[in-house]
């Protein structure tokens, strides 16, 4: 793909999908639209540590005390989605247990800054969770020490690899955790030689010299028979009505190697001694990053598997999403 992608900023993701998608599979609950009666949701920008403007849904119960002091969870959505698919859904859900929860653009998509557009920056991904509680700690309501993040897929990787260094982060729970650093080393491994790297890098040469922007990877644009079951899988939530908004999902091509050198599960006993949570479909495509987080990380900690579910099932299927466990652990992990 070469096309530079565009995001209209502003525009209400749900009103501006193509109505000519195919609707998905909309079983077990499937609501990655959902809209809370019992919550408010307030669009809101913060920055980053290095001044990058971030695009963020803030949510609150309607029955919000700002005389009261709030825990706070930060949702991350999965890699090259935008708020409006499974981060805001998460975080409406986890408002009504009287949470106050943000959800957010990462740097170089959606409505965030950043070009070029879709580019992976791992670290500056991490930040962005320090970023938003920055943004909580100038709120009257929330409770400084009692912070807390949900990280969805990728998001889960980048969550933990700041929570390392942020100590701010008091609870984290991932939900179909993928450590984008071991996808990108598989990729390099499976290749067998350096012909994605000079691919990648000859292609900085190219742009440099005023080519159009290469992307890679992402969920296809078209599947059919023959098609592998992670394609299938991820287009029918990204490609259909179920979960389309406005991204590609697709990262720039020199950019997307930087993961070689992410490590977000190196170090992840230094987290301890503040809680961790592991959700995981029993089925997921995924699962392993999970068991070996959970391997890996000291006490406190937990994994959860979830029965029947696989990997993308998490991000929407309301009867298979264990939302009363995500709240047990915080309202515990932050007392």
């Amino acid at each position: 793909m070469s096309k530079n992608p565009v995001y209209q900023a502003g525009m209400d993701n749900v009103a501006s999908r193509n109505k000519n998608l195919p609707t998905g599979d909309l079983s077990n609950g499937a609501d990655n639209f959902y809209i809370s009666g019992e919550v408010t949701k307030t669009p809101v920008i913060f920055k980053n540590v290095y001044g990058m403007k971030i695009a963020a849904n803030l949510f609150t119960p309607n029955d919000l005390n700002k005389e009261t002091k709030y825990s706070a969870i930060i949702v991350g959505a999965p890699n090259g989605a935008v708020k409006e698919q499974s981060a805001n859904l998460y975080a409406s859900k986890m408002a009504e247990f009287g949470f106050v929860t943000i959800s957010f653009d990462q740097v170089f998509w959606g409505d965030s800054e950043g070009t070029p557009r879709n580019a992976m920056a791992p670290d500056f991904y991490s930040e962005s969770f320090s970023a938003a509680a920055d943004y909580l700690t100038t709120l009257e309501y929330v409770d400084d020490e009692k912070m807390s993040v949900l990280g969805i897929c990728a998001s889960g990787s980048f969550a933990l690899n700041e929570a390392k260094i942020d100590s701010r982060l008091k609870a984290i729970a991932t939900v179909s955790l993928t450590d984008m650093g071991a996808v990108a080393r598989g990729i390099r491994d499976s290749l067998k030689d350096s012909n994605w790297i000079d691919k990648a890098s000859k292609q900085r040469t190219s742009e440099k010299a005023g080519a159009e922007i290469v992307y890679t990877s992402g969920t296809p644009e078209t599947i059919d028979e023959n098609s592998d079951a992670f394609s299938k899988e991820f287009y029918d939530f990204y490609r259909t009505q179920r979960g389309a908004a406005n991204t590609t999902t697709q990262p720039t091509l020199t950019s997307f190697v930087k993961l070689l050198n992410f490590y977000s599960l190196s170090d992840i006993e230094t987290v301890s001694p503040r809680p961790l949570l592991f959700v995981a479909g029993e089925n997921a495509i995924s699962l392993g990053f999970s068991e070996d987080a959970y391997n890996a990380a000291s006490e406190p900690k937990e994994l959860y598997k979830v029965k029947g579910a696989g990997h993308v099932d998490l991000y929407d299927r309301t009867e298979l999403i264990p939302f009363e466990k995500l709240n047990d652990f915080f309202k515990n992990s932050l007392k």
